[in-house]
């Protein structure tokens, strides 16, 4: 996959893998499909990786984008961390009344999620 077609900019900081989104709403589900490929390359590629999802750009999230979430901390849970961050208060909202905030480590900026990996 070319890096244009890519749907994620994704970074290096302290050891810590950053993925932020380029849309602001990920709505589509051939983007989500592919937004969790990338995800899940990205954690295959590592040993233990420690992985922050920045939600900083996103103004809005589908039920499938929250179920891929799912999925990609499953997938961690076994060899890594994940840590999401940036989550604007409606969205953060849609964490609370689904509980998925019991579920996600959710930090309120990159900067404290990247401190709270151990």
């Amino acid at each position: 996959m070319a890096a244009s077609d890519s749907r994620l900019r994704v970074r290096k900081d302290s050891g810590v893998t950053i993925v932020e989104f380029v849309d602001r709403n990920i709505l589509d589900e051939a983007n989500i499909q592919m937004i969790g490929d990338e995800i899940t390359s990205l954690i295959e590629s590592e040993s233990s990786p420690k992985l922050l999802i920045s939600f900083a750009n996103v103004d809005h999230l589908s039920s499938a984008a929250l179920g891929t979430l799912i999925t990609i901390n499953n997938k961690l849970r076994q060899k890594g961390q994940l840590r999401l961050a940036n989550i604007d208060p409606q969205i953060y909202e849609v964490f609370v009344i689904t509980r998925l905030n019991n579920i996600f480590k959710i930090m309120p900026t990159t900067e404290d999620a990247i401190k709270s990996f151990g």
